[in-house]
């Protein structure tokens, strides 16, 4: 697969990396030469030093015949111009974008790329962190909107029945429910065990309502 990274900042460089070792035809672009030696010595990829809306230079990493991009610069607005050209004028199929900024994020939102905004998810998976250590996050579904938590069942859950505990619980679904190293999908009716391990698929709202549901049962245990 021939993949276009945008930007060998941080993230791009990684990215590129983590792609070239993976099997992909990397193209990095930067306007900087010295950002190159980000990258580790066993990258082989193509690297393009110049202004990233350069038509020249778009056109030296082969858009034309790139499958992917990513548009990974510390700035939203050279992101979005650059993948929203990938998208119309070089009909690149899978084009992502970098949101660094959480407050231009809607703007980016509405020209329907995909975008992942390190800063707004990362701010969300810190504040889960900091509020229910007890939840852990394992899987995070577009800049976070919707995520998988993993817990497990304390003991004053034990013996109750999964669509008895939940049944209050709006925009949470369980996914999964793992016993003694099987997974099952569970119904309404599984009776829970103390050391199950519970998958699920929840919104902001939703964790927040399972949260409180772990917080009130904690300080209902003698």
């Amino acid at each position: 697969m021939k993949t276009v990274v945008l930007g060998c900042g941080r993230l791009g460089s990684e990215l590129a990396a983590r792609l070239y070792r993976r099997g992909h035809q990397v193209t990095i672009i930067d306007q900087t030469a010295a950002s190159f030696n980000r990258l580790p010595p066993d990258f082989q990829g193509r690297t393009i030093c110049g202004d990233y809306l350069s038509s020249d230079v778009l056109n030296s990493a082969d858009l034309a015949h790139a499958d992917s991009l990513a548009a990974v610069t510390d700035d939203d607005s050279v992101n979005a111009v650059v993948a929203h050209i990938a998208r119309v004028v070089y009909h690149i199929p899978n084009v992502v974008v970098r949101n660094y900024d959480p407050a231009l994020r809607p703007v980016m939102a509405s020209f329907g790329f995909q975008i992942v905004s390190s800063s707004s998810w990362g701010a969300q998976r810190i504040e889960e962190l900091l509020d229910s250590p007890r939840i852990s996050t394992v899987f995070s579904a577009g800049n976070g909107e919707v995520e998988i938590y993993e817990l497990f069942v304390p003991n004053r859950w034990n013996g109750k029945r999964l669509g008895d505990l939940l049944a209050n619980t709006a925009e949470c679904i369980v996914v999964a429910l793992t016993r003694g190293g099987h997974a099952m999908l569970p119904s309404a009716d599984a009776v829970l065990q103390t050391g199950d391990i519970l998958d699920v698929s929840a919104t902001a709202s939703g964790i927040a309502c399972l949260r409180g549901l772990l917080e009130s049962n904690q300080e209902a245990q003698p």
